[in-house]
């Protein structure tokens, strides 16, 4: 599955364009990141990707049709939205939440079967968290949560995630789980997967693409490697960094350290 903006350009009425003329591409197995300091329209940026807010110019693209052709009970089986994990009063269990998200699959009034129930454990156990089958959603930890949350939207068995800053709120050791759980979605089952995310450290441990966006409305894409330099990520956030590389057990990881604000 190929997903691509193209020229996509927004601004809030009254409003000068926060987004402007913004194009990529993402491929099945790839990962892009979205980065940028705050107010430069990382969620906005989400939201006219999905159709959620219109593009004052440019399109959405996936597998070369506009995203608004498509109609969104098929839509939402190729593509799924993670949101941020927030306090939820949903009365159920946490499999109960997961297996909502079948709902593009099931016509209106219509009841679960069998290959939904099925397709919801799936989902639990590809995000590892089947413990949690039989939990109430309000009773659980923030980390947990979000798992639940991303279970939800493979349930869809979707070929592509959307993630609203997965780990923002979470521990250091829930961080790790969420990344390194998008990560192997990506290189072992081939899904591609847009997130927005406020760590560096966070863009580069994903080895893949990364959308830099900019206050004035510009942006830089393409290799991580190539994008979050010392120099752009002055440019963007205004912050001197220094950036190390590790070889640990035969693998290359790469540090950010801030340095000074500007």
């Amino acid at each position: 599955m190929e997903f691509e903006v193209r020229g996509g350009s927004f601004g809030y009425p009254g409003e000068n364009e926060i987004l402007k003329n913004i194009s990529f591409t993402a491929g099945p197995g790839s990962a892009v990141t979205i980065l940028g300091p705050n107010g430069a329209g990382k969620t906005t940026l989400l939201r006219c990707m999905l159709g959620f807010l219109p593009w004052s110019s440019g399109q959405t693209l996936l597998d070369g049709k506009d995203l608004q052709q498509i109609p969104s009970s098929e839509l939402w089986k190729k593509v799924a939205y993670v949101p941020q994990a927030k306090v939820l009063a949903f009365p159920g269990t946490c499999f109960d939440m997961v297996l909502l998200g079948r709902s593009a699959y099931l016509p209106l009034f219509g009841v679960p079967g069998k290959r939904d129930m099925e397709a919801a454990m799936r989902a639990m156990e590809r995000a590892g968290i089947t413990r949690l089958a039989d939990r109430n959603c309000g009773q659980i930890s923030g980390g947990e949560l979000q798992l639940v949350l991303i279970a939800r939207a493979l349930a869809a068995e979707p070929g592509m995630l959307i993630l609203d800053e997965p780990e923002t709120g979470l521990d250091f050791r829930n961080q790790l789980i969420i990344m390194n759980l998008i990560e192997r979605l990506c290189e072992e089952e081939g899904l591609t997967a847009i997130l927005n995310t406020h760590y560096p450290e966070h863009a580069v441990s994903m080895n893949g693409q990364t959308l830099l966006l900019k206050h004035d409305g510009s942006y830089l894409f393409g290799d991580t490697a190539k994008i979050l330099t010392p120099e752009n990520m002055r440019e963007a956030f205004g912050v001197e960094v220094l950036m190390r590389e590790e070889l640990i057990d035969g693998k290359h990881y790469t540090s950010l350290i801030p340095l000074s604000v500007l």
